[in-house]
């Protein structure tokens, strides 16, 4: 089965901003191939930093953000959305509205990332040509209105150099990590800075491209390959590989049919590593109203539940 290019795209007009932006940072990454910018200590920041930016991604603009399947106080909020806009991914608001989108239209022509066109027009492609309908003000009011209703947020979308305040400010932070790391230990200036660029180039340039590919991957590998348990009327499937990456989101064909809920853990082997950590904050009393698998739902209300994803989440 195969779809044409959504309507909103048509005819095609390329992003500069975000179509310079993914080559510079790609480009930029080229210096991680030089023995200079290696160390074990940029490279184990790195993984850190995967886990936790990505989080920004999957726990803040995707659970609670777009699904609201718990929910914390502002200041947990706020640092989960700054994560995300580090990561390059836009601003949560613009985020929340694309991914609505994809839930109410999911793998039909009006989806703005379905692989149905082909796989890298899901993966990177649709972010590369204007869509004139996901990032419009009709399209922010329509999907991502309780958002915008939040002073944060609302400045996110009326400044739009507030976001790049954030995301360059991860570059003197990295450095500065890695000379004090090395400046601690050895007195030797040069190797302070050696590191300190390390920390730049691995920590903040290839932890956001791997974050980016990471999540791109849930749009087209997870509506691809793997295995059903559900018949959800679109394409996803439960991709082992992309939920090692992603950390539970890769069970993607469970979180279509039932995206209210907080987990995406159907099964006892499919394990679902965000949703342990959104219960450790609820256990330290820093989440609350987390939302249980629909059968759960069920037993406590008696009521047949919905998959759908409202317009508003307010």
């Amino acid at each position: 089965m195969s779809n044409p290019l959504p309507e909103a795209v048509k005819p095609l007009k390329l992003n500069r901003t975000y179509a310079t932006t993914i080559a510079t940072v790609h480009l930029l990454a080229v210096a991680a191939c030089l023995p200079y910018f290696w160390s074990w200590t940029a490279f184990f920041v790195f993984l850190l930093g995967v886990h936790i930016f990505g989080q920004g991604i999957t726990i803040g603009y995707h659970r609670l953000l777009t699904h609201r399947s718990f929910k914390t106080p502002k200041w947990i909020e706020y640092c989960f959305a700054i994560l995300g806009i580090c990561s390059m991914q836009d601003t949560p608001a613009r985020w929340v509205s694309v991914h609505r989108m994809h839930h109410a239209d999911s793998d039909d022509v009006p989806d703005p990332h379905s692989p149905r066109v082909n796989f890298w027009w899901s993966h990177l492609g649709w972010l590369m040509f204007l869509n004139r309908k996901t990032y419009s003000l009709a399209g922010l009011e329509k999907f991502a209105k309780d958002l915008l209703r939040d002073r944060f947020y609302l400045l996110l979308e009326t400044n739009p150099f507030f976001q790049f305040y954030i995301i360059f400010a991860q570059i003197p932070l990295f450095f500065a990590l890695g000379f004090a790391l090395s400046f601690a230990f050895s007195r030797n200036v040069m190797d302070a800075v050696q590191l300190g660029n390390s920390m730049v180039v691995w920590g903040v340039i290839m932890r956001i491209i791997a974050v980016w590919h990471i999540t791109f991957s849930v749009n087209s590998l997870s509506h691809m390959f793997g295995y059903t348990n559900y018949e959800t009327g679109e394409d996803s499937r439960n991709n082992w590989l992309v939920a090692l990456l992603t950390v539970g989101e890769g069970w993607h064909n469970n979180h279509h049919e039932d995206p209210s809920a907080c987990s995406v853990q159907h099964r006892w082997w499919e394990f679902d590593i965000s949703y342990y950590e959104i219960r450790f904050l609820y256990m330290i009393g820093l989440a609350s109203n987390v939302t249980p698998l629909r059968k759960h739902r069920h037993k406590k209300t008696g009521k047949p539940g919905t998959s759908k994803v409202p317009a508003d989440a307010a």
